[in-house]
This record gives C-alpha cells, sequence and structure tokens, in this order.
C-alpha cells in the first residue's frame, strides 16, 4: 500500500476521510476537517525552492501531491516591513507589519484560495462558492476565473465595499445580494453547499487554512526563524487565527523554530464574540449582532470559533477589543507612513498600542502586526475621512484650493515647513 502524503482528519471524532473527499465537515460528527501531512521538512528544503509564489514555495506544508498543478498568480512573498513612527505612537520599539494587503486580489485571502481553488480544479467542482464580507468574494472571483470554475458568491446587502463588490463582478462571479448579514450569508451557503454540490470556500474549508497559514511560515522565514514574541491580528471568522495557530504548531513540530511566539487577536468593539468568551474562559460561543466600521471583521458568529480558542490556548495569547475610534486612530497613523491598509488591517495596530499601554506587551519585545487588506480595499471611508465632513477631523487632509499662481504653491510650501498648512 502506498503511504499517504496528506489526509483529513475531524478535530471532534478524528475521524479521517480522503485527501479528495469534497464534503466541507465530517460526515460522522458534522465537525470541522484539517488537513494532515506526513512529510517532514527542513528549513534548508524550504530555502531550496524555486516556486515563485509565496504560498508554494512552502508545498511540502501545504499540499505536496499538488505542488505541480497550483492555480497561481503568484500570491504571497508580503513585505515585512518596519516603520519607526507607527512603533513609536504604538510604544514598542522593535514592531513590523506583514502588509498581506499586497496580495494579488489586495488581501490575505489570495493566500488561502490558491489552495482551495487547486483543491476544487482536482476534485472536477462543478462550481466554487463562498458568503463574504468582500475580500473572500473578490479572491473567489479571481481565482475561479483563472481556474475556468464557476463562481458564486452570497454578500451582504450594503455591507460590503465598493470596490470590493467591483472585483467579484468584474472578475465573473455571479454575486447574490442577500437581505441578512454575513451570518445569515454563511449559513444559506453552506446549506446550498451541501444540497447543490458546489464546493464551499469559505475559511471553513481546511485547504483555505493551509494557505493562509503561510503567512506566519514566510514571515518566521524573513526573520531567520527567529520568532518574535508577539503575532497580533484582526479577528472576524477566526480562520487566520486558527491558520497561525496551526503554523506555529507545525514550525515547532518541524524545528524550524525553538520557542512558540504569543498570538493577539483583536476584534472591533461592537463584533467581539470571541473577546468575550475570552473573559469567560472560553466557556462559550455567544453570537452578537455584529456593527462595526471594519467591515472584514463584521462577523457576529465566527465559524472557526473552536479552531480559535485552540490557537490562543497553545499560544499562551489573548483576545482584545478596540473601538471603532481607535480602530481609526491606528489607520492613521498607519496611512500616513505611507503603508495604508483598510480599517480591519488597522485593528492590529490598534491592538498593539491598548496592550503595550496595558503592560502586557513590554516595549521592548519584538512585535508583528498583520495588515489583511489593501487601503484600497475600502475607498469610501478615505472620502470619509478626508472629506469635509470628516468623522475623524484629527485625520482629515483637505485639499487646498490655491489661485492658478506659483507664488500661492510657495505660500502652502512655507506654511508647510513652518508646520501649519491653511484649510480652504
Amino acid at each position: 500500500m502506498t503511504a499517504r502524503a496528506s489526509w483529513q482528519r475531524c478535530d471532534d471524532c478524528h475521524q479521517e476521510l480522503d485527501e479528495l473527499d469534497p464534503r466541507p465537515r465530517c460526515p460522522a460528527c458534522g465537525g470541522l476537517l484539517a488537513i494532515v501531512h506526513a512529510t517532514s521538512v527542513t528549513r534548508e528544503q524550504l530555502a531550496a525552492s524555486t516556486s515563485p509564489s509565496g504560498v508554494w514555495r512552502y508545498g511540502d506544508l501545504v499540499l505536496p501531491t499538488a505542488k505541480g498543478m497550483a492555480v497561481s498568480y503568484p500570491e504571497g512573498n508580503t513585505p515585512l516591513m518596519r516603520r519607526q513612527a507607527i512603533g513609536d505612537w504604538c510604544g514598542v520599539d522593535a514592531l513590523q507589519l506583514k502588509h498581506e494587503g499586497l496580495n494579488p486580489t489586495g488581501s490575505f485571502k489570495d493566500r488561502g484560495m490558491t489552495v482551495g481553488i487547486t483543491q476544487a480544479k482536482r476534485i472536477g467542482a462543478r462550481a466554487v462558492a463562498c458568503a463574504s464580507t468582500g475580500n473572500t468574494a473578490a479572491s473567489l472571483a479571481a481565482y475561479a476565473a483563472h481556474a475556468g470554475i464557476p463562481a458564486l458568491c452570497l454578500v451582504p446587502e450594503g455591507q460590503v465595499t465598493t470596490a470590493k463588490l467591483s472585483q467579484t463582478l468584474a472578475c465573473g462571479a455571479r454575486t447574490l445580494v442577500v437581505d441578512g448579514d454575513f451570518d445569515d450569508c454563511l449559513r444559506l451557503m453552506q446549506q446550498a453547499s451541501s444540497e447543490l454540490g458546489v464546493y464551499l470556500l469559505n475559511s471553513i474549508n481546511p485547504f483555505r487554512l493551509e494557505g493562509q497559514k503561510t503567512i506566519v511560515f514566510e514571515m518566521l522565514e524573513q526573520l531567520n526563524w527567529h520568532a518574535p514574541d508577539w503575532i497580533v491580528l484582526p479577528a472576524g471568522n477566526l480562520g487566520n487565527t486558527a491558520a497561525f495557530g496551526k503554523a506555529i504548531d507545525e514550525a515547532m513540530a518541524h524545528g524550524l523554530i525553538a520557542r512558540r511566539p504569543r498570538i493577539a487577536a483583536v476584534q472591533a468593539e461592537h463584533a467581539s464574540p470571541f473577546a468575550a468568551a475570552f473573559t469567560r474562559e472560553f466557556d462559550r460561543l455567544v453570537p452578537v449582532h455584529a456593527d462595526t466600521i471594519a467591515t472584514a471583521i463584521k462577523i457576529g458568529a465566527p465559524a472557526s470559533y473552536s479552531r480559535g480558542v485552540r490557537a490562543i490556548r497553545s499560544t499562551n495569547g489573548v483576545v482584545i477589543t478596540v473601538t471603532d475610534a481607535e480602530i481609526l486612530a491606528a489607520k492613521g497613523a498607519i496611512d500616513r507612513t505611507g503603508v495604508g491598509c483598510e480599517p480591519a488591517s488597522a485593528a492590529s495596530v490598534a491592538g498593539v498600542r491598548k496592550l503595550c499601554h496595558a503592560g502586557t506587551i513590554g516595549s521592548a519585545e519584538s512585535v508583528v502586526a498583520v495588515l489583511t487588506g489593501h487601503i484600497l480595499k475600502d475607498s469610501s471611508i478615505l472620502q470619509q475621512i478626508h472629506g469635509e465632513h470628516s468623522i475623524a477631523p484629527e485625520l482629515a487632509n483637505l485639499p487646498v484650493r490655491i489661485p492658478a499662481d506659483v507664488q500661492a504653491i510657495a505660500a502652502l510650501l512655507d506654511s508647510i515647513e513652518e508646520g501649519r498648512i491653511e484649510r480652504s
């Protein structure tokens, strides 16, 4: 009998399924499935990879049997950046930003989607589908178009930015606008998946998480396999939280790192069922009606809750909340350095600042904050901030009206040098 390279295993009852089994959940108990790999890797083997993809260069840790047939743009290879002004604002000397908004469609979702769509192609899926607050839909649409597979996206009415919705439509996905929130969309899509046979590619899909965990592998390799003290990330449906925990477990098991970084998951104050459960020692998940300007994490019933719990526990992590005002302030600090991100991404930096001020993160500790989406993913918030009736006047940078006279430019330059700019 040929030894298996990879297989699926239920998180709850541990029943095992073949790698190519298309069912989205365990047929025995309905639990979430995880991918298990038999392969072992070393730092040297990873360094020898010639794949242009920042996901498939870690193919032996992602999906060994699919490396030669990947549907890839490529994705990944995102920078690890240090901006002293942001570190100073947070109160952390060694803060770095892992900017996943620089993926092909502008968010970290591309890392999971390259693996999910590759798997859909391997099993001959008739169509792929997702529920989304925008980024998943945009990524699914692009990768499905690349693979030539029909795509179906369910989005909550009035809760997806124009930029994200336009991406989805432009790539040809059939997009259904649902009278409800993201949680309603996901329930409906799971029902459609089981009854209509479309391949579900939300983050409950275990192959999605295999791609998303490469954020951590790539980050660790960029740090020469010296794990930071903290990895801080926005938390909505908890797919990334779960993927990060799995990546850290595997990096330890393969001897790639010598110690575990701690995970800090950051939720918006009014979309924070995971944080509320953390304060009760994860006794249970109590869904909420989510409400936040950070639409990418506007989720009230996270599907990967149990996996997120394991990730926090295994890394001695924490879960906190930040207000929308704190998210906007962090976004302002990020944007002003020229880095830029969508509001949900800024939750991670807002979380670093809050944890540092609380003394949870020490000023001398090494921290990586993950930015999950590009600044142009939510252009409407930029208009709201930098418009005449700004929702955050302290951040507003209004255009300056001048006559067609070079002296007006000279006067403006003088005012900048003097530390003042007249608005008109």
